[in-house]
């Protein structure tokens, strides 16, 4: 889009057209790809930030060429802008982790741009990807940040009733980065944790992601299948910036053997797929080894459980569950402590799941109840009735 030297138009809701114009100090026309516009509010919601600095965005030849540029770069086409990321605390976020969150979101140039790691370069270029460090020169130097930067490992939790009250707010200060719910377990609507809603809204409120998982006491595909009915009942209203787990650990749901006990992750996963959701599976290493098939774990997002200084898995590996008697502020007692490897929250609300999309209706859950209230459309028709369960 061009615009004009005045022009001071809000082109997102973080960003007005001015913000980019040429700093060459000469009243001339400017060019901003909405490409880059879409990126960059992307980028500001997955850092949380308070704002975000565009220190330079369109550039004229002449301009480019003064700071050091080529006169023919992005800047000059628009699709670029070199920018300094501040968080809800109001001090600048480390160009590491921007450059990183850059990576996740699509950024196809990104670059560190000074010693001080404060400031950050960012494009939308079509030819390729330039990874770089200006540091070290002006050429790519990676092709992935977290192997560059030394990780980005994030700080988790995962709470239950069991837990008891918890002071999220606290929890965030303490450095926690995301933290798994348990929404319940079983198969019947009144087995929802009792914890669920208010650690659901104490997360939120303290700005911290959250994902949920679902205790299985099921031994049939089944029964499997109506416990994803039940809990995608509890989920119905609320987001989630990481995986939804299907937790499969129970002595005697094991004791059903590893093709029925793959057979029942998929058919969980399956039904929490069709409603909306990222899926994936909670185990121990151990039993991930002894009583999954091979296809479910390239399939579906791994959380592994494997407490002590190293986990012994070599496949890819969203979350480690390295310890049950992790201390953390705001809560009273020992805590399950995870780290987990991949940026769920900008994956999750870049493919509309867990809510931040259009979630499809829940089926009416299981309760202790007899029967159950329907309503189906055919063809335009609507009917209505009551289900009797056996």
């Amino acid at each position: 889009m061009k615009y004009g030297y005045n022009d001071n138009t809000q082109i997102s809701a973080h960003f007005n057209a001015v913000e980019f114009r040429c700093k060459c100090g000469r009243e001339h026309d400017f060019e901003v790809n909405p490409k880059l516009v879409e990126l960059l509010e992307k980028l500001f919601e997955a850092l949380n930030c308070s704002k975000i600095i565009v220190t330079s965005g369109y550039r004229c030849e002449a301009h480019d060429k003064n700071v050091g540029g080529s006169g023919t770069g992005q800047h000059t086409l628009g699709n670029a802008a070199d920018i300094c990321c501040y968080g809800q605390d109001g001090q600048p976020i480390s160009s590491k982790v921007v450059c990183c969150k850059a990576q996740d979101i699509g950024f196809t140039g990104i670059a560190n741009i000074t010693a001080a790691y404060i400031y950050t370069h960012v494009d939308v270029r079509q030819n390729g990807k330039w990874y770089g460090d200006e540091v070290h020169g002006n050429n790519s130097v990676t092709d992935d940040f977290y192997k560059y930067f030394g990780g980005e490992d994030m700080k988790g939790i995962d709470v239950s009733v069991h837990n008891g009250n918890i002071d999220w707010n606290k929890v965030k200060a303490d450095g926690i980065d995301f933290a798994i719910l348990r929404a319940g377990y079983g198969k019947l609507a009144s087995q929802k944790d009792e914890q669920f809603e208010n650690n659901y809204v104490g997360a939120k409120a303290a700005g911290v992601p959250v994902g949920a998982y679902w205790f299985s006491y099921a031994k049939t595909v089944e029964e499997a299948k109506q416990e994803a009915e039940v809990c995608v009942s509890i989920l119905a209203g609320k987001q989630f910036e990481f995986p939804v787990y299907f937790d499969q650990e129970d002595e005697k749901t094991l004791a059903t053997g590893k093709e029925n006990c793959s057979a029942m992750v998929r058919a969980f996963c399956d039904v929490l797929e069709k409603a909306g959701y990222w899926v994936g599976l909670y185990t121990s290493r151990s039993c991930l080894s002894t009583h999954i098939e091979d296809d479910i774990k390239t399939r579906y997002a791994l959380w592994i459980a494997e407490w002590g200084s190293k986990l012994n898995y070599s496949g890819n590996v969203g979350i480690w569950q390295y310890s049950e008697k992790g201390r953390v502020n705001g809560i009273s007692g020992d805590v399950d402590l995870d780290t987990a490897y991949i940026d769920y929250t900008s994956k999750v609300k870049a493919k509309g799941l867990n809510g931040f999309g259009a979630i499809k209706p829940a089926p009416a859950p299981l309760d202790d109840k007899k029967t159950a209230s329907v309503t189906v459309e055919v063809d335009g028709e609507v009917y209505k009735g009551i289900l009797s369960r056996e």
